[in-house]
C-alpha cells in the first residue's frame, strides 16, 4: 500500500459541503482562516462564519453559546490553540455540558516546523483526560474526506488531529467510527499506528515482511473512546507490539494500547514509538521525524529490538540515508 494522489485541501470542501447538508453548521476562525482550510466557507456560506481573533479562551465560550443555541459550531485551528490554550474552558463550557462542538487541530505533533509554541506534542493526552470528549485522528485525505459523515454520528464534543495542505491519500475505505483499519495481517508481530506515522508505518511494515517476518498493521483513527473490538482481538494473539504516533510516547496511543493490554489481561510485550519526554525544537517534519526518532526507520528498528531480528532498512525520506540500527550493525560485522 502506497501514496496514491496527493490531495489539495480535502478539509476545506468537506467542511463547506457538511455545511451545504446540514444548516445548523457554523465555522469560527481565531484569525487563521486560510492558515486553517476556514476560507472557502468565509467565501460560500458568510453568515454562518464568525472570526474571533487571537482570544482562544473567549472563544470557546462562543462555542459553548452557539451550541446551546442548538447550533453545530466547527472551530479549526492549529492543534495548539484548539486544546492547550483554551483548555479549562473546553473542560468546563464544552465538555462538562456534552455539546455539539467539533474542535479540529491541524498541524498536531512535530508536523510544523514552528518549534515548542506551536508543536502540539501533548493535545491527546490532554483531551482523552476529558470526559464526555471524542478523539479521533486522520491519517489521510479519505479520512479528512469523510470526517464529517462521522461527526454527524458523535452527539457530543469531539476533537479531531487533521493533516492539511496537499494530503497524501491512502486509503479508498471511508473513516469509521470506533473501527480501525486492518492494513496487513500476521502473527509474528503488531503495529498499530495512528495520523503521519501510519504512512511511515507502512513503508516499514513493508520491509518487515519482505525480510519474513509476518505482521499485522492497524491504523487506529478513534483513540476514545478505544474499545474497538479488531484491536482487542488482534492484541489478543500476543505478539509483540509496536505503536506509532506523532506524540509523547505518554498520554496518547501508545497509553491507549498499554491500558487496554492491562484491562484485558493480555500478556503482549509494548514498545512505543513516539516522542521521548522532552520539548521539540522546529525543523521541516522529514528532518523532525527522523531526528526524534518516530520515523519508518524507528519503527523497524523497534520490530529488531522486540523480535531479535535484522530486517535491513534504509530511508532517504528526511534528505539523506538513515540506516536501521541493528541491520548496521550485522552489516559492519560481515
Amino acid at each position: 500500500m502506497t501514496v496514491t494522489e496527493f490531495v489539495e485541501r480535502p478539509f476545506a470542501k468537506a467542511l463547506v459541503d457538511y455545511a451545504g447538508r446540514n444548516e445548523r453548521v457554523v465555522c469560527v476562525t481565531n484569525d487563521l482562516t486560510k492558515s486553517v482550510e476556514a476560507d472557502l466557507f468565509r467565501e460560500t456560506f458568510p453568515d454562518r462564519y464568525f472570526s474571533l481573533g487571537m482570544a482562544e479562551q473567549n472563544l470557546a465560550g462562543v462555542l459553548s453559546g452557539l451550541a446551546r443555541e442548538g447550533l453545530e459550531p466547527v472551530y479549526p485551528s492549529f492543534s495548539v490553540f484548539a486544546t492547550r490554550r483554551p483548555y479549562e474552558q473546553i473542560l468546563l463550557n464544552i465538555a462538562y455540558p456534552n455539546l455539539p462542538v467539533r474542535l479540529i487541530g491541524f498541524l498536531p505533533g512535530i508536523t510544523t516546523p514552528g518549534g515548542v509554541t506551536h508543536q502540539a506534542n501533548d493535545d491527546v493526552a490532554l483531551m482523552r483526560g476529558m470526559p464526555n470528549m471524542t478523539v479521533l485522528s486522520l491519517a489521510d485525505a479519505t479520512d479528512v474526506e469523510t470526517l464529517t459523515g462521522v461527526l454527524a454520528e458523535i452527539d457530543g464534543p469531539v476533537f479531531c488531529r487533521s493533516p492539511r495542505g496537499n494530503v497524501p491519500r491512502l486509503f479508498d475505505d471511508p473513516l469509521r467510527f470506533g473501527h480501525a483499519r486492518r492494513l496487513s495481517s500476521g502473527s509474528d508481530l503488531t503495529v498499530i499506528s495512528s495520523g503521519a506515522t501510519t504512512e511511515h508505518s507502512i513503508r516499514a511494515c513493508a520491509a518487515i515482511g519482505d525480510a519474513g517476518i509476518s505482521v499485522s498493521h492497524l491504523n487506529v483513527s478513534t483513540l476514545k473512546p478505544f474499545t474497538d473490538e479488531l484491536v482487542i482481538e488482534t492484541l489478543a494473539n500476543g505478539a509483540p507490539v509496536i505503536t506509532a504516533e506523532n506524540h509523547l510516547r505518554s498520554g496518547g496511543l501508545g497509553t491507549a494500547v498499554a491500558e487496554l493490554i492491562a484491562d484485558h489481561g493480555l500478556g503482549a510485550r509494548l514498545h512505543r514509538v513516539g516522542i521521548r519526554d522532552t520539548f521539540t525544537h522546529g525543523g521541516r517534519p522529514e528532518y523532525l521525524f527522523a531526528h526524534y526518532e518516530i520515523d519508518d526507520v524507528a519503527i523497524v528498528n523497534a520490530a529488531n529490538e522486540l523480535l531479535g531480528s535484522s530486517v535491513q532498512f534504509e530511508s532517504t525520506v528526511a534528505g539523506g540515508p538513515r540506516r536501521t540500527t541493528l541491520a548496521a550493525s550485522v552489516n559492519e560485522g560481515l
